[in-house]
């Protein structure tokens, strides 16, 4: 279902449009800003879906939508006529003629059957300066029933004058145990890969639940950790020949370094690698397998745990950070990598 109990966390954007459902102070226009994945568009649906249902009631102290009123239908199918997400030509922009056509010679046009009529605008960064300002003309005198929901993923893409015609709305990061509670009542997960694809995620819902699904990822955690554990046996071209073929792009790579390989990739096999130790941190410390990251790999992490020191695992973390400082930096990749590969088996 789509309703504000399927929200994760963001309790301060959840309050705001309680408030504005609860009072019926519903602003003319809305940014909604957050990263790729982080659930814009369903929270924007969430909300218009309840601005035009005919029946919302309460429920735990929250206001939620019917989902049985012909609205509700209308919007969980994606056809109701007074909600519109704009769609736009070019891939890379949207232009003058996407909003003109779409949104300013639109809004003329009173709610076909509720007392409100709602604009969707996803990706709204890629509006060229001069459809922002044909956005404007609508948001400086916009009729009494419209809603305009903007979503990005870079706020500075604005022009100021349309910010502050706006209400201005920020994703926050999701907690880890509030998307691994997700992953594991909503998709089935198991629980230890529920709460690697959360701490991988960095609180962003869309992220985990691809993670979650994504087979590619479970191929590059193991083989990232089938590289360290031979480590000691392997001589360095071996070692970024496996490097390579774990990070090799695929048709979906939206990124990759001469060397070809997958940035996306590249930054999960860093973490992979800096989350692995840090769990070696962990169990040294407690032997306690709780709250690992890697619980699945518990007999590779015991068996380091008992050759290595607090001071050699230290040391290889360090190892692991300062590689991934260069390679943010924008040094040579397989340098980068042959050194810190290097310095960790000196020490595992």
């Amino acid at each position: 279902m789509a309703d504000f109990s399927d929200i994760i966390d963001q309790v301060q954007m959840k309050e705001h449009m309680q408030n504005a459902l609860l009072t019926d102070k519903v602003s003319h226009a809305y940014i909604i800003s957050g990263e790729s994945g982080s659930g814009k568009e369903f929270i924007a649906r969430v909300f218009a879906k309840a601005l035009l249902c005919e029946h919302r009631y309460e429920n735990n102290g929250m206001i939620e939508s019917c989902n049985e009123c012909p609205s509700c239908k209308k919007a969980l199918s994606g056809n109701h006529p007074d909600i519109i997400i704009l769609t736009h030509e070019k891939p890379g922009s949207i232009g003058v003629d996407d909003i003109r056509y779409g949104i300013r010679d639109d809004v003329v046009i009173r709610p076909y059957e509720s007392n409100r009529k709602i604009y969707i605008i996803p990706e709204g960064e890629k509006m060229t300066p001069a459809a922002q300002n044909a956005l404007l003309k609508t948001l400086e005198e916009p009729p009494s029933y419209i809603v305009i929901i903007i979503l990005t993923n870079n706020l500075n893409a604005f022009l100021p004058t349309i910010i502050s015609r706006c209400i201005v709305l920020p994703m926050k990061p999701a907690k880890d145990d509030s998307i691994k509670k997700y992953l594991m009542e909503n998709c089935h997960v198991v629980d230890y890969k529920a709460m690697l694809c959360a701490s991988f995620a960095r609180g962003n819902v869309g992220k985990a639940l691809d993670l979650a699904s994504n087979e590619k990822f479970d191929n590059l955690k193991n083989g990232t950790i089938e590289i360290v554990s031979k480590l000691k046996t392997l001589e360095i071209h071996d070692m970024m020949d496996r490097v390579h073929e774990i990070l090799a792009p695929d048709e979906g790579s939206e990124k990759t370094s001469k060397k070809g390989i997958d940035i996306a990739a590249l930054e999960d096999f860093m973490d992979v690698l800096i989350f692995l130790f840090r769990d070696m941190l962990v169990f040294k410390a407690t032997e306690n397998e709780d709250h690992l990251i890697f619980s699945d790999k518990i007999s590779y992490i015991r068996s380091v745990t008992e050759k290595c020191s607090y001071t050699q695992i230290d040391q290889m973390i360090h190892d692991l950070e300062k590689a991934k400082n260069r390679i943010n930096s924008n040094v040579n990749i397989d340098l980068a990598l042959e050194l810190m590969l290097l310095a960790v088996k000196e020490n595992l």
